[in-house]
């Protein structure tokens, strides 16, 4: 069973999406990430070590820690503010 973490960034990114369909779509990338973590792209250079998911037009930003077989959800931002 993976361990979820979630950091401070990312839970106030969370508390300001108010469509409730967006929150749905993001919970359902969640449950993607939880049952296999590597389901993401690999980051390079500076976001080396983190994987990305993508929900229109948004990217969901996380890091898997295989030996501790632990999920940090870190980010969510809009792709244009790469």
């Amino acid at each position: 069973m993976v361990l979820l973490e979630y950091s401070p960034h990312f839970s106030k990114k969370m508390q300001k999406v108010k469509d409730k369909l967006f929150q749905i779509k993001i919970q359902k990338q969640i449950g993607k990430i939880v049952s296999d973590p590597e389901i993401g792209k690999p980051m390079r250079y500076v976001r080396k070590g983190t994987r990305e998911v993508y929900i229109a037009p948004f990217r969901l930003s996380y890091l898997y820690l295989p030996l501790e077989d632990k999920v940090v959800f870190v980010d969510l931002y809009h792709k244009d503010e790469q």
